[in-house]
């Protein structure tokens, strides 16, 4: 079974988790919601509270298959110990996703050199050596990025591509009435 970790910090776009969380365990995709902050409840951006099935201090990264991280924050530069992290598993080569303004992350660890990045708007110079494309979700080697809050089920849709096949991502887009 895959399994997938998703990453979450007081700010983040609940959209953008929570649709990424529904459609990867639709698809059987083992995921857990990680939370950055000291509490198991993060607030996210418009005020929704999330519940997630661990602290950062008790995640361990062996046997997941991807690590994601949604947007509506770039707060998640200022997690010393997640940025250690991302930069660890990308050296092990590991699967990294992000959407909207989280591919931050990784344009500030350098992980995107040479390489096609998409980002919400605005954040274009963040993404420092990304090859910047006009494509709603794309992945480049090891790492996806996706543009923002609308383009959640793309997203979710192209990691369960990747894990798993295009006839399971066919599969749930297909159950959720996606055209």
């Amino acid at each position: 079974m895959a399994k997938a970790a998703i990453f979450v910090i007081e700010g983040f776009e609940e959209i953008e988790a929570i649709a990424t969380i529904d459609l990867l365990r639709r698809a059987g995709v083992e995921t857990t919601i990680v939370s950055l902050g000291p509490e198991r409840q993060v607030v996210a951006s418009h005020k929704t509270i999330i519940v997630t099935d661990q602290l950062f201090k008790d995640f361990k990264p062996q046997g997941y298959d991807i690590l994601i991280i949604p947007g509506g924050t770039i707060a998640y530069v200022n997690h010393q110990g997640f940025m250690d992290l991302i930069k660890d598993q990308a050296a092990k080569g590991q699967r990294l996703a992000a959407i909207c303004a989280a591919p931050v992350v990784f344009g500030r660890l350098g992980l995107l050199k040479d390489k096609k990045a998409v980002v919400y708007p605005g954040f274009e110079k963040e993404l420092v050596g990304a090859k910047i494309v006009n494509s709603p979700v794309v992945t480049d080697g090891l790492i996806t990025t996706a543009k923002g809050p609308s383009l959640a089920f793309l997203f979710a849709l192209e990691i369960i591509r990747l894990l798993l096949s295009k006839e399971e991502a066919d599969k749930v887009k297909k159950g959720i009435l996606l055209a």
